[in-house]
């Protein structure tokens, strides 16, 4: 049966939108294959450590010829790796935190790519299919006085696409800081008309990956 890899980037535990979008999309995934497979990471709970010289080195060195530091880092990289590669979709929940990702999604993004096994000429998870539901507390779509600020889709459609060869598409809830913000409060019909759709853009986009999968 089809596995789907879920992540989860968002600090916050109730009410984030990111996190009831991404719901949805598992619910109509798991809809289509009640037994299949989720690989579920919350990186706000279990953190991912940053990558660091050890984790480095250790991609270009012979598993024989690595240090005990530069196996044990190198350990969680393959781990996290060979679940990507062995997905056959994902879905990513990111909110924007000061005009871009989490660290805790930007960490498992450094642990993940490897040039010459998930990045380069041929990437071991070439063409798979993945969804990054992108939650904003305002509106930084085309046109928008914040657009030049968007660095949330911009930045994962460079990496995801270019560097891991993966398919993407964004769900883009906005407006979610309408109704805790007093200044945003005539954005509250907006908020809740973009988490609609958000909502049913995941629900179709979960049933239709699901189906792609299985294929």
């Amino acid at each position: 049966m089809p596995t789907l890899l879920h992540i989860d980037s968002s600090a916050v535990a109730d009410g984030s939108v990111s996190r009831e979008v991404t719901a949805a999309f598992r619910a109509a995934w798991l809809a289509e294959h009640p037994e299949g497979t989720v690989i579920y990471r919350d990186l706000a709970v279990d953190q991912i450590p940053h990558l660091d010289v050890h984790g480095i080195t250790g991609g270009f060195v012979p598993a024989e010829g690595r240090s005990a530091e530069q196996s044990a880092a190198f350990a969680l990289r393959d781990e996290l790796m060979a679940e990507l590669e062995g997905a056959d979709a994902v879905l990513i929940g990111t909110p924007m935190y000061n005009f871009t990702i989490p660290s805790t999604l930007k960490a498992w993004l450094d642990q993940v790519i490897l040039v010459g096994r998930t990045a380069g000429e041929e990437p071991s998870a070439k063409g798979t299919l993945v969804t990054v539901v992108a939650a904003r507390g305002g509106s930084y779509a085309p046109g928008a006085p914040r657009e030049p600020y968007e660095f949330v889709t911009t930045y994962l459609e460079k990496v995801l696409t270019g560097m891991l060869g993966l398919e993407v598409d964004f769900i883009v809830p906005e407006f979610t800081l309408a109704g805790t913000v007093p200044a945003m409060a005539d954005f509250v019909p907006k908020a809740a008309e973009s988490k609609a759709q958000a909502l049913e853009q995941a629900a179709r986009r979960g049933k239709e990956t699901a189906a792609r999968a299985a294929v």
